[in-house]
């Protein structure tokens, strides 16, 4: 009955335009507040979304590394995950930090040694440049690729011009003071080719290298410092049962797990700017108190007349209560029609463009992909602000009620 009475309020003509347009406003702020959410988180979510797509075609579906230090006997490992449900591909990896020179040129790099299955684990032969190839070793020589950004920096190019050397410290045996030379292991390559992943990352400072020349390199004979599984069928379960059958020595990370921060910070992000959102909302609701206080003013007349038929003050106050909770509700749902409908136009057409710069970025428009939950977190929080604004509305009628 209060639901029915106040949904009547709603939508029947007031007696005076001023309140029909005080109402209009109401539901507008709500509208608008609801629809920039909806807009705003899926633009997160589609910066999420690429991030993820970038990193998916360099990372492994599961990587498996030490809680400490390296992991000491690989190929051991490597014969305990391939017998676990799901895992189809287990190969060692190193990664490690090194000095990169070619040409007189030198700069820091991460070098990263990788077995010839590589490229069944990854899509990286498709991050190649159409000038080179995936290849790290040929009759004999060791070849490595780069990232763009070494390319950049040490202006290599694919092909035997000169060799790209690569340094690293001896992890183990005397060191000379007289040759300072003898304190590092070197390794003489030529680049194959050079990928992009549009990654930091990754494109900054990257090299790839064979696995044996990455163990010669580092002297680590036996050791990985990780081992990347690729899987078939559920990827977390798959790595739940890695992480029991492994225990505590050794962690198995999903995509997610293994770029933990970059994925916690775009939801720091899109988070706090729905909690600001959210504040604009609770703001915006007060004009729901408004609305509602001119509302029971018109409708002095009909309260008098549900009194007199026997209305207690809980249906009076009950009434008013379903009727803020209707002006949020209905606000929220226009808003999120009209946040569904612009995320689908840019969907489809782009309509809003990066900036002046864009074609230095990946891509030239805003991404943006909805999600089902966001949505229903949208609503639930406009219905609970709309429905405690109500109630604080309702208790001063109820006092007008007791007067």
């Amino acid at each position: 009955m209060p639901l029915r009475i106040a949904l009547r309020y709603l939508v029947s003509r007031k007696s005076h335009t001023a309140v029909n347009i005080i109402s209009a406003i109401s539901i507008a702020a709500v509208a608008v507040t609801a629809m920039a959410m909806v807009c705003v988180l899926s633009v997160f979510n589609g910066f999420a979304g690429l991030v993820g797509d970038k990193l998916s075609r360099l990372d492994p579906q599961i990587k498996v590394v030490a809680t400490e230090g390296v992991i000491e006997n690989s190929d051991s490992l490597i014969d305990v995950l391939r017998k676990i449900d799901g895992v189809t591909l287990a190969t060692p990896t190193i990664e490690s930090r090194a000095l990169a020179i070619y040409d007189g040129r030198q700069m820091p790099v991460v070098v990263k040694g990788v077995a010839p299955d590589y490229e069944r684990l990854t899509a990286i032969d498709s991050l190649i440049k159409d000038d080179g190839d995936f290849l790290l070793s040929l009759d004999g020589d060791d070849l490595s690729v780069v990232s763009l950004g070494v390319s950049l920096v040490l202006n290599t190019a694919p092909g035997y011009f000169a060799p790209l050397e690569i340094y690293a410290p001896r992890r183990r045996g005397a060191i000379n003071p007289a040759n300072p030379m003898t304190s590092f292991r070197r390794c003489r390559t030529f680049v194959a080719g050079t990928f992009e992943v549009q990654q930091q990352e990754y494109d900054n400072d990257y090299i790839f290298l064979s696995l044996d020349a990455a163990r010669q390199l580092f002297d680590y004979p036996t050791q990985a410092t990780a081992i990347e599984l690729g899987v078939d069928g559920d990827v977390e379960s798959v790595r739940r049962r890695i992480s029991d059958t492994l225990g505590d020595k050794y962690v198995a990370n999903d995509r997610l797990m293994q770029h933990s921060r970059s994925f916690k910070m775009i939801n720091v992000e899109k988070w706090m700017t729905f909690l600001l959102l959210g504040f604009i909302l609770v703001i915006a609701s007060f004009n729901i108190i408004s609305t509602l206080a001119i509302i029971i003013a018109e409708k002095d007349e009909s309260i008098t007349a549900l009194r007199a038929m026997g209305a207690d003050r809980r249906l009076v106050s009950g009434i008013f209560v379903a009727e803020g909770w209707l002006i949020s509700i209905v606000g929220a749902a226009i808003g999120v029609a009209v946040g569904l409908g612009l995320c689908a136009l840019q969907i489809k057409y782009g309509l809003v463009k990066m900036g002046t710069d864009a074609k230095n970025l990946i891509i030239d428009t805003y991404p943006v992909v909805i999600e089902p939950a966001d949505l229903l977190t949208i609503l639930g929080i406009v219905a609970v602000v709309g429905l405690i604004t109500s109630w604080a509305t309702a208790i001063a009628m109820r006092r007008r009620l007791d007067r």
